[in-house]
């Protein structure tokens, strides 16, 4: 059984992480999202436990896909979970450039760990979790950014927080 691992701080989930989450378990027996706390980025809007409902929420519908919540090194997770590769996205050179980096990174921690890099699709090379947070900020229609399945989710988690 291969077993892939996608990874990310998913504040929140977007259609772009959801298409690389598909194409992945498309690809793979199994794959587990890991989902990173990522204590290094500013401006969080939701807590590790409410992004791990709602990656779970979005990827509901794909019988192989899981998601955990890690709070280590995803190097670490993925040797946990016996997964032989790491798949990330990639929307830019910027983004590849990163990627790259830590993918040696990885590899020097568990060098039987390979990384697969997938291109954004055309419709998410401008999606990021931080676009969809202004959208939750301003109140705009969601559904051209988030998957359908957590947008009443959202929507609650951030009355709540108001109220």
């Amino acid at each position: 059984m291969r077993t892939a691992v996608c990874s990310g701080s998913f504040d929140p989930i977007t259609l772009g992480h959801l298409d690389i989450i598909q194409r992945a378990a498309a690809c793979f027996d199994r794959v587990v999202v890991c989902v990173s706390p990522n204590a290094e980025k500013k401006n969080q809007m939701f807590t590790p436990e409410q992004k791990l409902r709602l990656v779970r929420a979005a990827v509901a519908g794909l019988p192989n896909v899981e998601a955990e919540l890690w709070p280590g090194l995803l190097a670490d997770f993925a040797a946990d979970h016996g997964a032989d590769v790491i798949v990330r996205g990639v929307r830019n050179v910027t983004d590849f450039d990163v990627e790259y980096q830590m993918a040696l990174i990885n590899r020097g921690i568990h060098p039987q760990l390979e990384t697969m890099l997938l291109p954004a699709g055309q419709a998410y090379q401008h999606f990021s979790s931080s676009m969809a947070r202004e959208m939750i900020r301003y109140r705009q229609p969601l559904e051209k950014y988030l998957p359908m399945a957590i947008v009443p989710m959202v929507r609650e988690m951030m009355e709540k927080q108001k109220g």
